[in-house]
């Protein structure tokens, strides 16, 4: 596998990032806007309310608008796997691509199914059907999440797999483990969390829109009660899944976790940053610059968190290159020099498999291929050169990782004022939290571009952890098409994201239909 030179690569990357940047600011508004209307209309059946058949019949519209535009950044994403990323797509393509077809086969085509009878068949079709069907949309976009998250799961940590040195593939050998694996469905549960937590914050800040102009009151207050609490259970889910992620990050990935507190030297107790700001003249992990300019730690909540355990030793990004602290199983880690020698022994092990296999020579091909095995896990770091290159980009991990915990926190206490409110006194009556509502819409969406942010940049220089650097990943195409393409991708997605914004606020002026001798 030869590398690429480092413009492909990187414009490769930014394309993808553009589109999966894009996507998901849709895929989120239809996790959540689809259990928000699931809800109001189990309301409407429930109750037989023609008022919480107006509030669903609205914001199934609203879904309807953003699930289309959705279906579309997803398929060009996963073309992109073919086009931009086919040395990745060769190499892992008969595990990374089965996800990919059952959610297209399975998922996709459960939600194409039932919208139709979603939008047209009121009054068509019984109330119980229709409801069904609601809650099987919403259940088909959560199984495409699924899907989607168990194929990224894996490249974050590689199970269930076996490498062919004749096809210099690696194979599926274990389906359930793909499946099952930890990180997957924290990863996936996190995931969706946050798609609720949008869904959530975009119903209660279009809630608070209307009640400040006084218009729509009785929708805007049953949004309200619905988007409140779906945000407030979003949020303190996210927490535990978050929990949950970072102890998975800790045991598989140290490198993502010490870059996501900035942690150069590791140490036993260690503290979790609340507040810190990185000093920007630390320009390697080696130079000796205080990685800090200041910081406030909570006593050994970061040992906690990784290891369960406050005294636990958590390695920094300097000990995971230079190795030699002891591992939770006992065993002790292997410095990147020990690492990418056995690497460069798999790689040549291959090559000489290969050599003896057209000569003939099957036994020495059989030693090979067993000198390839007992040092495959390490395959990747054959093709970096440093130690410097397994350290991702430090503050930007850094930085949007706290964003997206600072926001958290703060949409906890939000969403439980707002209940309180709601339930307890009058929701009309607090323009303060009206507009507080309304202008933390966009911050759901931020806290989720961030999360990507930790996940993707949290892992570099991977494609596959430990297996494939992403310089070997990208198609051999040149810079120059590659930039076209990401110009045009960036004003197509720009004007449909403009486009969906302006039929949205269009819906949003409108207001839900009137009921029946109700005016307009």
């Amino acid at each position: 596998m030869d590398l690429l030179s480092v413009s492909t690569v990187n414009w490769s990357r930014a394309q993808f990032a553009l589109t999966a940047g894009y996507h998901w600011i849709f895929v989120p508004i239809t996790l959540g806007l689809g259990l928000i209307m699931a809800l109001m209309e189990t309301m409407y059946v429930k109750t037989g309310d023609e008022k919480w058949k107006q509030v669903s019949k609205f914001w199934q519209k609203i879904f309807g608008i953003n699930f289309a535009i959705g279906v579309a950044t997803g398929i060009i994403l996963e073309f992109q796997f073919g086009t931009n990323w086919s040395n990745y797509s060769w190499f892992v393509g008969d595990i990374f691509g089965a996800p990919l077809a059952i959610e297209g086969i399975l998922a996709f085509f459960m939600e194409a199914t039932f919208i139709s009878i979603m939008f047209f068949g009121w009054n068509r079709v019984s109330r119980k059907m229709h409801l069904a069907s609601t809650w099987l949309v919403f259940l088909g976009a959560t199984l495409s999440a699924f899907w989607i998250l168990i194929a990224n799961a894996w490249m974050q940590y590689p199970v269930g797999m076996e490498f062919n040195p004749d096809t210099v593939r690696n194979e599926m050998v274990d389906f359930w483990a793909v499946v099952s694996s930890r990180i997957a469905y924290n990863k996936f549960l996190h995931a969706v969390f946050s798609g609720w937590a949008v869904g959530a914050g975009l119903v209660v800040g279009v809630a608070a829109w209307y009640l400040l102009k006084k218009r729509h009151i009785d929708f805007a207050l049953k949004s309200a009660k619905v988007g409140g609490i779906v945000g407030l259970v979003a949020y303190v889910m996210l927490a535990v899944t978050g929990d949950g992620s970072a102890y998975e990050v800790s045991q598989k990935q140290p490198m993502k976790l010490a870059a996501m507190e900035g942690l150069y030297e590791g140490k036993e107790g260690a503290g979790l940053v609340a507040l810190g700001m990185l000093n920007p003249a630390k320009q390697s992990h080696d130079d000796g610059v205080n990685p800090y300019i200041f910081k406030l730690e909570i006593p050994k909540l970061l040992s906690f968190l990784g290891y369960r355990n406050v005294n636990a030793f958590v390695p920094g990004i300097n000990d995971i290159i230079d190795g030699g602290y002891t591992l939770q199983d006992g065993t002790t880690a292997l410095s990147f020099e020990e690492r990418k020698a056995r690497g460069e022994k798999a790689i040549q092990a291959l090559a000489d498999y290969q050599v003896a296999m057209a000569e003939g020579r099957n036994a020495d091909a059989a030693n090979h291929e067993t000198i390839l095995r007992e040092n495959y896990a390490h395959f990747g770091y054959g093709y970096l050169e440093t130690g410097k290159d397994l350290v991702p980009h430090v503050p930007l991990t850094f930085y949007t990782f706290h964003l997206m915990v600072v926001i958290g926190f703060y949409s906890i206490l939000f969403f439980g004022i707002l209940l309180y409110f709601v339930y307890k006194k009058d929701l009309r009556d607090t323009k303060w939290l009206q507009y507080v509502a309304l202008w933390s819409i966009p911050l759901p969406f931020i806290a989720g571009q961030a999360g990507w942010i930790v996940a993707e940049m949290g892992r570099q220089p991977w494609t596959i952890q430990d297996i494939l650097p992403v310089q070997l990943a990208a198609s051999a195409i040149s810079p120059g098409n590659i930039i076209t393409t990401f110009i045009i991708f960036t004003v197509l997605f720009t004007g449909m994201l403009i486009a969906e914004a302006t039929i949205m606020v269009k819906q949003f002026k409108k207001g839900p239909d009137p009921l029946p001798g109700e005016e307009a």
